[in-house]
This record gives C-alpha cells, sequence and structure tokens, in this order.
C-alpha cells in the first residue's frame, strides 16, 4: 500500500510525525530498518515495512515516486543513512523530499543531494522555547514568510473591557487580528466581538517585531 505521506526513520520524531499525520487522516505508510518497530507502529497508520533504505534496490520496490510527500526522518545516529536515502529517494523520482537534519552543515548536505525542504526538529524547538521564555504571552507564534508570524497572544490586562475598534490595534501595532479565541470557540468576527474579557486570545498576523511588542504589553 502505498500512502500519501511515507515516513522513513521510526525514532521520536519520525514516529510522532507519523502517528500525527495518521491522527489527521493522512495516509501513512512508515518504513523503518528495525522490524520490531515497524511492528509496533503498525495499528497507528495505514501501512508499515521494514525496510534498509540506503539499499536501492529495497527502496525501489517500495514504489515512493507513487507518495506526495517522503520525510527522511533518520536520526543524528545516521547522518550517512539519511544523506543516501535522500539521493536515491531524488533519483527514483519522488515528488516532494522533507529532510530532517540535525547541523547546519547536515542540511545543506541533504539540499545538495536532493532535498526539496529541510527541517531541524531540535532547532525549530529550540527557538520555539525561547520565544515562550521571552514572551510567556506569546502562546503560538508560525513564520508565515520572511517578514510575517501568525501568532496567538494573550489579551493585555490594558484592553479587557475595550473593543478591538476602540483599540485600533492595526494602526497602533502594525499587527491584523484575524480572530479572537476565547474559551473553546473561536470567534472570526472580530469587529462584531464587543469588549475583550480576561482570558481572550487574539489571534493576530504580523512582523516578528510587531508581534514581539504587542506580546510585551501583557
Amino acid at each position: 500500500m502505498i500512502g500519501e505521506f511515507c515516513v522513513i526513520g521510526l525514532g521520536r520524531f519520525g514516529w510522532s510525525l507519523a502517528t500525527a499525520l495518521a491522527r489527521s487522516g493522512q495516509s501513512v505508510l512508515a518504513v523503518d530498518r528495525n522490524p520490531e518497530t515497524v511492528q509496533a507502529i503498525a495499528p497507528e497508520i495505514d501501512a508499515s515495512v521494514c525496510c534498509d533504505t540506503t539499499d536501492e534496490a529495497a527502496l525501489g520496490e517500495l514504489h515512493l515516486e507513487r507518495t506526495t510527500s517522503t520525510i527522511v526522518a533518520i536520526g543524528a545516529e545516521a547522518k550517512e543513512a539519511s544523506i543516501l536515502t535522500t539521493a536515491l529517494l531524488r533519483q527514483a523520482g519522488v515528488p516532494r523530499i522533507v529532510g530532517r537534519a540535525v547541523s547546519d552543515l547536515h542540511a545543506r548536505v541533504l539540499l545538495a543531494v536532493g532535498a526539496h525542504e529541510v527541517v531541524n526538529p531540535e532547532k525549530e524547538m529550540g527557538a520555539r522555547v525561547a520565544r515562550r521564555l521571552a514572551r510567556p504571552s506569546i502562546l503560538e507564534q508560525v513564520p508565515l514568510g520572511d517578514d510575517a508570524d501568525l501568532a496567538e497572544v494573550e489579551v493585555p490586562e490594558a484592553f479587557v473591557g475595550k473593543t478591538l475598534v476602540d483599540l485600533d490595534v492595526r494602526r497602533r501595532f502594525d499587527v491584523s487580528v484575524v480572530a479572537v479565541r476565547r474559551g473553546g470557540r473561536v470567534i472570526s468576527n472580530v469587529l462584531g466581538l464587543g469588549p475583550l474579557e480576561s482570558g481572550d486570545v487574539l489571534v493576530v498576523i504580523g512582523a516578528p517585531a510587531a508581534v514581539g511588542r504587542l506580546g510585551a504589553l501583557a
């Protein structure tokens, strides 16, 4: 069976990624060279296969060129295997290869041998934790491009009891409020919301520095 997504390497990152994709309704094929790991993940996804992906013939039998995306999630202890697997996937015509890098050099090599995109989970998590510690009021912050972030920001106490129209957040802080999260609801009609309440969360888009200035108010 060929899934929309294939995850190669079932360490902590690969396992988490494969099962999260499956829970979101995606079709997932998981691949690892350890038969016990392959057997353990089988109940949680569509299909799992034991395969040494550095073996060109064995990898070819998986027909991963039919997938939408293949993620090479092989861990830090096997960088050579991740590089060789990525090169073989590109040679096989896999349409989208996402490589997991453990360093900047590793990332450059993966891109050079054929990865279309590279992620560094440890580096990204470190940056995310640093932002969270520096600005506790910014609950989530996701880059959208070169100079725009999507973020969730706790409503500053100074905003409570006032409407977004009164506050004129876009002009004063150079961010756009696209929604407000209140309890278990996400309210998109922000202009008709009425006064903000303590515990509300603003969903905003703006430059990282602008989001930081808003977060510093809380």
